[in-house]
């Protein structure tokens, strides 16, 4: 699937807070904790718990959130498919940002092991 103008428009303006509660309801219903939630948020952006909790305080947009973030090194190695999108075929910076986050939170909850997520 080819990501549209109007899909990365519309993951500008979505808040990292209206996601974040479903990224811990998907890890934690399958085994996974909070704790291991955020080192791999921290491992792709640098972010500890009280920035992360900031920034969902201030109800950052997606934009805001990975533009203060301090991107690893190794998110290039980040590739596969996720929610119908081939990331390494995403062309805007920012949806293939969130897409990175999304597939780390996805092999997070289907029990890959933490080493191999963190690349």
């Amino acid at each position: 699937m080819k990501a549209t103008p109007k899909h990365n428009e519309r993951i500008t303006k979505m808040t990292f807070a209206s996601v974040y509660p479903h990224y811990i309801t998907k890890v934690e219903k399958k085994g996974r904790t909070k704790e291991e939630l955020h080192q791999v948020i921290k491992w792709l952006t640098g972010y500890n718990k009280a920035e992360l909790e900031a920034l969902i305080e201030q109800n950052v947009t997606f934009k805001t959130f990975f533009e203060q973030a301090e991107l690893n090194s190794n998110a290039h190695l980040i590739k596969g498919v996720i929610c119908g999108y081939r990331i390494e075929d995403l062309e805007n910076p920012l949806t293939k940002q969130v897409r990175y986050l999304d597939k780390l939170v996805d092999e997070l909850a289907r029990g890959k092991k933490m080493e191999k997520i963190l690349r």
